[in-house]
Order: structure tokens, then C-alpha cells, then sequence
């Protein structure tokens, strides 16, 4: 097969593989840096398999590691329909103002505009629109509490639909990075669950500088391909902020020839979302839609932390333009073969 066409025309057909279902973690490991690390030299196409508490061997004095620092919150609630007995899931996904929210319901053919939603006696929202995307816009009313207040109290972790149970009260810190700070996102970054503060604090007295950024992961992220050609895929657009400190110290790196390793892909996308001329990065606030797939330039990223994704996603394309189509495959089936464990709760990679 010649591999060249697909990196340069890419299909969605192109990024499919199977991954059995006994290897997609359901349940997150009983300590975050004990799970594995398969390591990968791009340039010489070698893997390693390694322990996630070795990453600081892998990493140099100098290096800057970015990490996103977004907080997950409890974006699940379950209702009832006014007037029946229908238990509706509703996904909160984004704030728009005034205690209106874009949220995903389901089932969908169940919930119409003019609806009333019923949350435990305390709570409902009227569905105002339904969104390009397949979504519903909500207006809440809440009796005494605000809506965080109610989340905390009644919303359950947004455990993605591969892992298929009932979300626990220790996911609400197992999916949830330590060093989570600004709350917005529905989806963890999760290739930094496997971070514990004695790693970090590994990291940092070797030399390693730890840098923080924000992209509140939403819809942008999980929404599935549906067109074979991908070029013609919109992403969703999702919330960052970089603080002036944190490009400052991208911005030395890059000057200076040490490597800036990003923390997952959502660290990725918006470092390269905010690539300035020069190979430097600015500080600053927005949306980014950027959708990363081969052929890609990284401007900014010279090694990245990722999870193992699911196949025909964004995800798995930003990687492949990362490493090339070819050498993640391999990887891919050299990890379905010593049976790694997939995705969220799953094991983790390094690309060097």
C-alpha cells in the first residue's frame, strides 16, 4: 500500500483498526503512575515498554512539559419529561448566559423545543433550541442553589459511552487530573490522570519545567468523523487560555533548543493553535476549531503524552500527523498484541 498517498489525501477508512473489547479500560488503575508507558523514538521507529513513573527518565533538564490544567465538572444529570414517566440523559456541554446551556440529551427524538425537563424536585430546565449539531439549548431554573451548586451535589463524572457502567464516586477524582484548576471541560485530558504530585515533583527537581495552559475539552473533541473525506470534518469549537508566563516560557524553549512536550492533545492543539511566526507562540484567550490531520507541520510541539485513542477520531489523526500513519499503526498493534489497556483509563505514550 502506498502509505505517501494516505498521509497526503487521508480518508477516514485510513485510521480504522480494531481494538478488542477486553483491552478498553473500564475502571481507572488502582495507583495513577503505575500504568504503562510504551515509549516512541520517531526518528529511529523503536518502542520501548515502560512504567509511566519512569517518565522523568525520558525527559531532559530544560525541557518544558505543558500541561492543561482544565477541571472536569459533573456535566451528566439525569430527568424525567414533564407529564411522563421518560428518563432523558442531558450532557451539559457549554454555558452560553443567563443560566442557558447547550446540552446533549438522549434519547433526542423524546426531548422538543417547548419541553420542561424535571431534575429531582429541585431543578428543571425548558428546551428553548435544538442546535445544527444535534444538540438542545436549555434554560435553567433552579429553586436555592446556583447551578455549580447543583452539579456537585447531583450531576455524576461524564465517564465516556466505551466505558460502559454506571459512573462511581471515585471517578469523580480518579477522571480528574491533579492538578485540575479551571473548571468548563465534560472530558478529561487525559493523558494527564497518570500524574501523581510526587511525579511532578520529580519532574520539577530534575529540571524540567512544568508550564500550564486551559483548553475546556467539549464537544469538539469526542464528536465522531461521519464524512470519508476528512478534510470536510468541522471541529467544534472549544474555549483556551494561555496565560503571558506560560508563553514567555514556551517562547525560551523554542529560543533556546530545549523540547516543549505537550501534555495530551488538547495541550497540542492549542499550542499549535496559538503558533506565531518565528516558531513562537502567543499568549491570549479565544476558540479554536483547529483540526489536525496528515500532512501537518507541528510548529511548536516536539513530543507529546497521549493516551491510546479510538480509531477514525480526531485524536488518533492529530497523533498520526505527529508520528506518521504507518509507525502508529504499528505501535497500535504491538499494543493490542502485549495487551495494553485503551483509552481513558488506559495506558499511556510518549513520542519522542
Amino acid at each position: 500500500m502506498d502509505t505517501t498517498a494516505i498521509e497526503e489525501t487521508p480518508r477516514l477508512s485510513d485510521f480504522d483498526l480494531e481494538v478488542p473489547e477486553h483491552l478498553i479500560a473500564q475502571f481507572p488503575p488502582e495507583e495513577r503512575d503505575h500504568c504503562r508507558l510504551m515509549v516512541l523514538d520517531r526518528a529511529a521507529e523503536v518502542i520501548g515498554g515502560h512504567r509511566f513513573y519512569e517518565l522523568s527518565g525520558f525527559l531532559n533538564e530544560g525541557d518544558v512539559l505543558v500541561l492543561n490544567d482544565t477541571r472536569v465538572f459533573p456535566a451528566r444529570l439525569y430527568a424525567t419529561r414533564e407529564g411522563t414517566s421518560a428518563r432523558i440523559e442531558v450532557l451539559l456541554l457549554q454555558e452560553l448566559e443567563n443560566d442557558r446551556w447547550e446540552v446533549l440529551v438522549r434519547p433526542g427524538r423524546k426531548v422538543r423545543v417547548g419541553d420542561r425537563l424535571l431534575f429531582n424536585g429541585e431543578a428543571h430546565c425548558r428546551v428553548m433550541d435544538s442546535t445544527a449539531s444535534g444538540g438542545r439549548v436549555v434554560h435553567f431554573q433552579l429553586s436555592n442553589h446556583s447551578l455549580h451548586d447543583f452539579l456537585e451535589q447531583h450531576g455524576r463524572s461524564p465517564l465516556p459511552p466505551y466505558i460502559r457502567r454506571e459512573p462511581e464516586p471515585q471517578d469523580r477524582s480518579a477522571y480528574q487530573t491533579v492538578y485540575a484548576r479551571h473548571r468548563g471541560a465534560v472530558a478529561a485530558p487525559t493523558a494527564g490522570l497518570h500524574f501523581t504530585e510526587a511525579l511532578l515533583d520529580q519532574l520539577r527537581a530534575k529540571g524540567v519545567q512544568l508550564v500550564y495552559i486551559t483548553l475546556h475539552i467539549g464537544l469538539g473533541t469526542f464528536r465522531p468523523v461521519q464524512v470519508e473525506d476528512v478534510t470536510r470534518h468541522h471541529m467544534d469549537a472549544e474555549y483556551y487560555s494561555v496565560s503571558e508566563e506560560s508563553a514567555e516560557a514556551v517562547n525560551r524553549a523554542l529560543a533556546g533548543g530545549q523540547r516543549v512536550v505537550a501534555v495530551g492533545t488538547s495541550t497540542a492543539r492549542t499550542l499549535e493553535t496559538l503558533a506565531a511566526r518565528g516558531h513562537q507562540i502567543t499568549s491570549g484567550e479565544g476558540w479554536t476549531d483547529l483540526f489536525i490531520y496528515p500532512p501537518y507541520e507541528f510548529k511548536i510541539v516536539d513530543a507529546m503524552l497521549t493516551n491510546f485513542h479510538l480509531p477514525r477520531s480526531t485524536l488518533i489523526m492529530m497523533v498520526s500527523a505527529f508520528m506518521g500513519r504507518q509507525f502508529l499503526f504499528r505501535a497500535y498493534r504491538q499494543a493490542v498484541r502485549e495487551e495494553y489497556r485503551f483509552y481513558s483509563y488506559g495506558d499511556a505514550m510518549l513520542i519522542l
